[in-house]
């Protein structure tokens, strides 16, 4: 039975009730010239319609023990089913010789090369044994408060940002105008 598959969704809201009054007229309307669509329906309305008119049993009451032991059981089986499916991919990509043949020559060409390849430190020959390290400068006295000045810290230790920020923010800073969004459209 093939209905019409934008339908399908649609169909089974129709069987539960679940559609709208203009949306379930719409779709009765399509029942009339689809035969397909209409027989999808009733035997979706006929599903839905046992499965209604059962009764559950509310004194029936699975212990606490049922519970943990068929989460573990659960678990288990989902731990297998993805180990299983890993291994699964890996052999069918293993197996692919379309695959491992030109990876295997990469490899190759690789481990053939790389010996033999030095790398450019970009510093001249004669600059490297003149080359030294120099500490950062530290600044005597306050840093004005600029932004880089705040990066040029932070990258130093941030407990060091930290200290500054709170001697900057204890200070009386200096009554100078403070510019607001509202003074940009004045």
């Amino acid at each position: 039975m093939k209905s019409c598959s934008k339908n399908r969704q649609l169909i089974t809201w129709l069987a539960l009730d679940e559609l709208d009054a203009s949306q379930a007229r719409e779709l009765r309307a399509h029942f009339e010239n689809c035969e397909e669509c209409r027989e999808y329906w009733i035997e979706i309305s006929n599903v839905a319609e046992k499965l209604t008119a059962v009764e559950t049993a509310p004194e029936v009451q699975p212990s606490r023990s049922f519970h943990q032991e068929l989460m573990g059981r659960l678990r288990a089986e989902e731990a297998e089913s993805i180990w299983e499916t890993l291994a699964s991919q890996l052999r069918g990509g293993l197996l692919n010789w379309r695959l491992v043949v030109p990876v295997l020559a990469l490899v190759a060409v690789l481990g053939a090369v790389l010996p033999f390849h030095e790398r450019p430190t970009g510093i001249a020959p004669s600059l490297k044994s003149q080359a030294r390290v120099v500490s950062p400068v530290r600044p005597k006295g306050d840093l004005p408060p600029t932004i880089a000045n705040y990066q040029t810290v932070a990258n130093q230790s941030l407990e060091k940002l930290d200290e500054l920020l709170t001697q900057q923010a204890s200070r009386n800073p200096a009554p100078t105008r403070i510019y607001t969004a509202s003074d940009a459209l004045d």
